[in-house]
């Protein structure tokens, strides 16, 4: 299965990735993992699964870490993102020869068996290198805590946006005097959006870019929108499903809506979003990491969260988290390294956010540095309207519940199953997916990461 997150990667290395690095007090991209200190005396070994425009980031900002902590050697290896990932770290962590840092996407966090396959953060060490839990929004925080302990340290959250092009719009009379998108809070005020946009745009365009053929980016809309709704999943215990088809439908009646009449057209499938928008088409819903490609196409134009068109504010949102991979013998300065790496990576994540990404390190919002950035300073407020999966193990960003669910809302999105029966098929999948064990407790994590 073809992954999005690999596209827009290459699609970003393509573009020439960032080349803001010295702007935000970085190096440009160094020896990355072959880079070693010498006179050394302690090495860490960090797993990632950054590649193209983020894998240049994250070079960077361990270049200046190697820069100002001479004493620790950083060893770090770029795996395949997905799903090869996730089996690779569980076969490591099961097998005792896991890394002595991770990458995380934090919605895997819960099936990723928190006390076996993973060690818990040391809240006294991270705090000595200046992360505590106060400088992290309280909902983010939350995720990452699981049987009371600190499971996973965010490094970010990545958000899917409503980009538009300011010179379209402009034409359209749908720009404000603060020279942005003019409020949308309700399904007919965004249509009526739609109308006047098309009315403004070039032939052989389309309106809207919303991947409504991708699995993964059509599962993330529905998210954020039945949040919207207030929609709910399962009761506290996990015990229950809750799921509200009633609420299902009506999101799912908005996707398709965009198909049927024509603001999205299923010719151009779901990888054009992007590259229609650049050619001039009014709108692209995707994902924050589009900002480096737009921005070196030289557009005008801005981005804020989906539209809160149920009148609730939220937006998908996922992070990007550093886990300690289960290590039998865990201590002393490697583990002290590993703490002091992530600390500093997140305290020092300016330069992620010129990659579109939000720092999930609070003081870094604030800074003027941040407040100048265009458009992360119109779309910042996502941070606090996360609209975010359910805390359950078959979760998480390339999980089984987006491999299963996904394809049912594109059947909807695209007219081959209606809403109400759309709906009630999810409702029978959670209820499935709720009474299936989790295959990374049991002593088969290898196994389990497969799918997981």
């Amino acid at each position: 299965m073809g992954r999005p997150g690999l596209n827009r990667r290459h699609f970003l290395a393509a573009a020439g990735g960032l080349t803001v690095a010295g702007s935000f007090g970085f190096a440009a991209l160094g020896t990355g993992a072959d880079a070693l200190a010498s006179g050394a005396d302690t090495r860490v070994r960090y797993w990632n699964l950054f590649s193209g425009g983020d894998g240049y980031n994250m070079i960077a900002m361990l270049d200046s870490f190697r820069k100002d902590n001479p004493g620790i050697d950083v060893k770090d290896s770029t795996l395949q993102w997905g799903s090869p990932f996730y089996t690779k770290l569980a076969m490591a962590a099961a097998g005792n020869r896991a890394p002595d840092l991770g990458v995380m996407h934090l919605g895997r966090v819960t099936g990723f068996s928190p006390g076996r396959l993973l060690d818990p953060w040391d809240p006294a060490l991270l705090a000595k290198y200046g992360v505590r839990e106060q400088d992290f929004n309280p909902e983010l925080w939350k995720r990452a805590v699981i049987d009371g302990k600190l499971y996973a340290l965010p490094l970010d959250i990545h958000v899917q946006l409503c980009f538009y092009r300011k010179d379209v719009l402009k034409k359209a009379g749908l720009l404000g005097e603060d020279g942005r998108i003019v409020p949308v809070e309700s399904t007919e005020e965004w249509f009526d959006v739609l109308k006047e946009a098309r009315k403004a745009t070039a032939k052989g365009l389309q309106t809207i870019g919303l991947w409504h053929n991708d699995q993964n980016f059509q599962w993330w809309f529905f998210v954020a929108f039945y949040t919207q709704l207030g929609g709910t999943w399962f009761n506290d215990a996990k015990t229950e499903v809750t799921f509200d088809t009633d609420k299902a439908a009506q999101v799912l009646e908005f996707l398709r809506k965009h198909v049927a009449d024509g603001y999205a057209n299923p010719s151009f499938g779901g990888g054009a979003g992007a590259e229609q928008f650049v050619n001039g088409s009014p709108f692209a819903w995707e994902g924050n990491w589009s900002v480096p490609v737009f921005d070196a196409a030289k557009l005008d134009y801005g981005a804020t969260p989906l539209p809160p068109v149920f009148g609730r504010r939220a937006t998908h949102a996922e992070s990007h988290s550093f886990v300690l991979p289960h290590q039998a013998g865990r201590g002393g300065a490697t583990n002290e390294g590993a703490h002091r790496l992530a600390a500093y990576v997140v305290k020092h994540a300016r330069q992620w956010a010129a990659g579109g990404h939000i720092p999930a390190y609070t003081p870094t919002l604030s800074t003027a540095a941040y407040r100048a950035l265009q458009p992360q300073n119109e779309y910042v407020s996502a941070m606090d309207h996360q609209a975010t999966e359910p805390k359950v193990w078959f979760a998480g960003s390339t999980g089984i519940l987006a491999q299963r669910v996904g394809p049912v809302v594109v059947s909807s999105t695209t007219g081959s199953a209606k809403p109400e029966a759309a709906a009630r098929r999810m409702k029978g999948t959670l209820t499935e997916l709720l009474a299936m064990k989790n295959p990374m407790d049991g002593r088969t994590a290898a196994q389990g990461g497969a799918t997981a």
